[in-house]
């Protein structure tokens, strides 16, 4: 689906700086010649109007038309499956709308049933994921098809993801509020080649400087950069996300992430608190 995508601009612009507090980048931007073949790329969503009041107050970084051919996709997200989330299917059916996103990757603790049903739901392409906790911290399968359980050493998780076809990526990886996975396992990890990306951006964590860091990891070791909203709660889901060339599968995918485009800002507002019947497993 992808075919002679070049870069045309220093690395450093890899960020969009929309006014919205993004941080210093790693990929250029490019220019694409899409889809040799001739035919259209899908398209998933499209994007919020400007005109939306209420998306645009939640997420001002949403105004920007996509490129042709490209979509924004949030690699980090929770749902009611989750033990420490109660955003029903409801609520991620209308912030996935106000959001603008064209892919979510659902990445639930320890769960894949919900992102299974949520596939069949949403007005958009959901991505199965999970975010499993290690011995060392944690780390996120994407395109899952089974379940990994947690409390693996990291290598064995990681090697668990990748027997399966799916993508190993690295959330908030110096974060200490999120469980993080520790700064060794992470090494251990990236030179086993184990690492397919790592979360540069994740809008929950609040200092800047966490975020470059692991930006800063990214590019030393030449390891694809991720964003995702690590959405518990509905109005957070697009809170950060990529804009990436579109995709088919999980090869495609990675490929496509060499020229994402990291866009987002900090959320991590309480909510307030209702009784809810929440999924126990």
């Amino acid at each position: 689906m992808l075919q002679n995508l070049q870069h045309s601009v220093p690395a450093s612009r890899a960020f969009r700086d929309d006014g919205i507090g993004v941080i210093a980048g790693r990929r250029g931007f490019c220019r694409e010649t899409v889809n040799g073949l001739g035919a259209p790329l899908r398209r998933y969503g499209g994007g919020v109007p400007a005109a939306d009041p209420v998306a645009i107050a939640r997420h001002p970084h949403l105004g920007p038309q996509l490129r042709p051919g490209w979509v924004r996709v949030d690699l980090h997200s929770h749902t009611m499956w989750s033990g420490d989330s109660t955003t029903t299917p409801d609520e991620i059916e209308r912030a996935v709308v106000e959001s603008g996103l064209d892919v979510v990757c659902i990445t639930d603790h320890h769960a894949i049933a919900g992102a299974e049903q949520l596939a069949r739901r949403l007005p958009c392409r959901v991505i199965v994921g999970e975010e499993m906790r290690t011995h060392a911290g944690e780390i996120i399968g994407l395109f899952m098809t089974e379940r990994v359980p947690f409390g693996l050493p990291a290598v064995q998780t990681a090697q668990t993801i990748r027997a399966q076809g799916a993508i190993v990526y690295v959330p908030h990886p110096f974060d200490p509020m999120r469980r993080n996975i520790t700064e060794a396992a992470l090494v251990e990890l990236a030179d086993a080649g184990l690492v397919d990306a790592v979360e540069v951006l994740n809008a929950k964590t609040s200092l800047a400087s966490l975020n470059a860091k692991a930006a800063q990891f990214a590019e030393e070791r030449g390891l694809r950069a991720g964003a995702g909203s690590d959405a518990h709660v509905p109005n957070a889901l697009g809170a950060a996300f990529v804009e990436m060339p579109d995709f088919d599968g999980p090869a495609e995918f990675l490929r496509s992430l060499e020229y994402a485009v990291i866009v987002g800002h900090h959320w991590d507002e309480a909510r307030p608190w209702t009784s809810r019947i929440v999924p126990s497993f």
